[in-house]
């Protein structure tokens, strides 16, 4: 191989998130539904029967799949899937933004407005266990509570110490993590949910 052709891949590469392959690609809706007293969002309480995260709050979403046409795509048939609300029953769709996990997970995010009523919702219960909305006036005037928690890297049993300097002894790196906790009622939004919530209200005070 030499500079030309080199040259030529770059020229025509595409960049992208270095890694990607091994990064597992999820996509989610942030629901918007307009009441009587005003804006809110709508969240799910994930089912009981639910093999990762059951009990959790979260927004609708999930893996993007081969067939998907692109994350919006994933984003919107999930909302489907799991609120069984119409696809034109969901309007104005933007996209937010997207957040890669220290987890190994990217995460494309959008917020779309349901023109709806919850009573028109026909949830899936293998996936959800019920909804609830939480006024969008609340949000913006509530800070979460932040909690810290201590990321460390734990090699695995073979890992090869002898080809690093210091070996065993080696430094690794530490990460401090903040997790944002939302409480409305009896409901605890945490974890990747309340990370991306956070984010968006801080975009919609900004305007």
């Amino acid at each position: 191989m030499n500079h030309k052709s080199i040259h030529e891949k770059l020229k025509a590469a595409t960049p992208k998130l270095i890694g990607q392959d091994h990064i597992k690609r999820y996509s989610l809706l942030l629901p918007l539904i307009e009441k009587e007293d005003g804006m809110h969002l709508l969240f799910e309480v994930r089912s009981l029967n639910m093999r990762r995260q059951p009990g959790e709050v979260c927004f609708p979403g999930g893996k993007v799949d081969e067939e998907d046409e692109d994350t919006q795509f994933t984003a919107i048939r999930e909302a489907v899937e799991e609120l069984g609300v119409r696809r034109d029953r969901i309007k104005d769709i933007y996209s937010f933004g997207y957040m890669v996990s220290p987890f190994g997970m990217k995460v494309d995010a959008y917020v779309g407005f349901l023109d709806c009523d919850e009573q028109d919702l026909t949830l899936n219960p293998k996936e959800v266990g019920e909804v609830f909305t939480v006024p969008l006036d609340f949000l913006l005037n509530t800070e979460p509570d932040i909690h810290y928690i201590q990321m460390e890297v734990q090699p695995e049993g073979e890992f090869p110490y002898h080809l690093i300097p210091n070996g065993e002894n080696y430094k690794w790196s530490r990460r401090r993590y903040a997790e944002h906790f939302y409480y409305y009622g009896d409901q605890v939004i945490w974890g990747l949910t309340a990370r991306i919530l956070h984010d968006f209200i801080k975009e919609i005070r900004k305007h």
